[in-house]
């Protein structure tokens, strides 16, 4: 399957060789991803998005603007001719497992047992189970058991 096309033309790599850093590069300060998660749940419009999170206009106008640019959005114009909308592109989808984690680390860590939130459910209005990276065998990994190395 071919990899999505992400633009970083203007970007400075915090570690060039480093997934993690690449990625938060290009989505990881905290506004992108609250967009990118509203995205997911249906936002098309600024005015959307702006209800949505309460962000402010320019900073909204220049994190749609960069999303856009990187490859995450696409922005086209409304059937109605007046205005844009955005939509996640292949890659911008491809970041549902990261907010899902994100998400239900959140749960984990974020919340006190007996406090109120909001719950991802499957088609089938059940939570979603709880992500765990695993092996190529199928078994749970933690830090310990993994090792990063670099791929050319």
């Amino acid at each position: 399957m071919p990899r999505p096309e992400i633009r970083g033309d203007d970007v400075t790599w915090t570690d060039p060789t480093c997934p993690v850093a690449r990625t938060l590069d290009l989505v990881g300060d905290r506004w992108s991803l609250l967009i990118v998660r509203d995205a997911m749940d249906g936002a098309r419009a600024f005015t959307d998005f702006q209800q949505r999170t309460g962000i402010a206009r320019n900073i909204l106008t220049d994190r749609l603007r960069r999303l856009t640019e990187r490859g995450i959005l696409d922005r086209q114009t409304a059937p109605s001719g007046k205005r844009q909308v955005y939509a996640l592109t292949p890659a911008g989808r491809d970041l549902f497992t990261v907010v899902v984690a994100l998400r239900q680390w959140g749960e984990r860590h974020a919340f006190a047992s007996d406090e109120t939130h909001s719950v991802l459910l499957d088609d089938q209005g059940h939570p979603l189970a709880e992500l765990r990276p695993t092996n190529s065998s199928g078994a749970a990994v933690d830090p310990a058991t993994t090792s990063v190395r670099r791929e050319r």
